[in-house]
């Protein structure tokens, strides 16, 4: 896998993948763009969801929606890496049991997400969810 990244101007940066998808990254704090350490938030919650929706289907819950709500807290000293990441998973649909739901999530954060695996050797990451009835 490779990706290339190109500074474009003042504080904006252009990411392009290998499968030539491209992203705009903004290290003025994310003021025009998200920036890299928010790309790494909306990297682990894509991750995440993927493996959650997948196991979810596979599992035949009638699942109609699915979102992560991320956050994030860093260390004061630089650089700030994140020290705590807290994933709450809102899974919409009708009659979605709850253990399926508790075990969709935790393969993810155990398991499959690539993402999470990484991160967690240096960054406590939790996660919690709820479902709603559609």
């Amino acid at each position: 896998m490779k990706a290339e990244v190109k500074w474009v101007g003042e504080e904006l940066f252009m990411g392009t993948s290998e499968s030539g998808h491209t992203i705009v990254l903004d290290a003025n704090a994310g003021a025009l763009a998200p920036s890299p350490l928010e790309n790494v938030l909306i990297s682990l919650g894509g991750c995440s969801s993927v493996d959650v929706v997948s196991i979810l289907e596979k599992a035949r819950q009638n699942i109609t929606g699915c979102s992560v709500i991320i956050e994030a807290k860093r260390v004061d000293s630089v650089p700030k890496l994140f020290s705590d990441i807290h994933l709450h998973f809102v899974i919409e649909g009708s009659d979605v049991a709850e253990k399926h739901v508790e075990r969709a999530v935790n393969l993810s954060a155990d398991k499959y997400c690539s993402v999470a695996l990484m991160l967690n050797k240096s960054v406590s990451i939790t996660h919690d969810f709820e479902i709603k009835s559609a």
